[in-house]
């Protein structure tokens, strides 16, 4: 059976959300075919270890989290084929290290307080949005980016900055993408600020979507 390994491990601000992302990961993996460990710690991030896993998900990691060799590691995994899932503060780590910002697309900026908003689902053929309508309206913390990620990222859900209070990244404000990096792929979403996100059943089979299009599952 597949394995997919959620990494916690956070040099920053911790999310209260953690637990409950961790516990969806397993919950969906039990429910869809793939076995889910969790774990925060840094020695995990060896060649042999890696290599067991089809994808890794990086749920709400921040600050600057590993050694060179651990760095090695990790770019070696994803360039070689392996998967990569970034959920929300995955964004805000790892500031100083450039193969870190091109795996997760963006870096974290800013973001106002958590209320309502409109996504815009840009693309429904990917199997982290073919479930949603053409809208979704639903309550997060709004992340604003440093930057727009690159053009060769496929973006699949944007928000419409007039539909919250505090916007400061500007129109096509970017949310969730894919794109590959060397042979692996990639997918960030930057919602699941709440723990209530990870009792959705739309988040949920947003978050399923883009793991297992990550880890390349059947169907994927």
């Amino acid at each position: 059976m597949p394995r997919v390994l959620v990494f916690t491990r956070t040099a920053g601000y911790r999310h209260a959300s953690i637990p409950a992302g961790a516990e969806a990961v397993r919950e969906l993996g039990a429910d869809h075919g793939f076995m889910v460990d969790v774990t925060d710690d840094t020695v995990m991030f060896s060649p042999d270890i890696l290599a067991r896993y089809r994808a890794l998900v990086f749920l709400s990691t921040t600050g600057e989290l590993f050694t060179d060799a651990h760095r090695r590691a990790l770019e070696s995994y994803v360039r070689g084929g392996g998967g990569f899932a970034g959920v929300h503060a995955a964004a805000d780590a790892e500031y100083d290290w450039p193969f870190y910002g091109e795996l997760v697309g963006a870096r974290f900026a800013r973001h106002p307080d958590v209320q309502s908003a409109t996504v815009l689902v840009q693309d429904r053929d990917h199997p982290a949005t073919a479930h949603l309508r053409r809208t979704w309206t639903r309550t997060d913390e709004w992340y604003d980016f440093a930057s727009a990620p690159s053009a060769r990222v496929r973006v699949l859900l944007t928000v419409d900055e007039s539909s919250y209070e505090g916007a400061g990244m500007g129109e096509p404000h970017p949310l969730a993408w894919c794109h590959d990096v060397g042979e692996g792929r990639c997918f960030y979403t930057a919602l699941g600020h709440t723990a209530e996100s990870f009792t959705e059943p739309q988040f949920r089979a947003h978050l399923l979507g883009g793991i297992r299009y990550a880890a390349r599952l059947a169907g994927s």
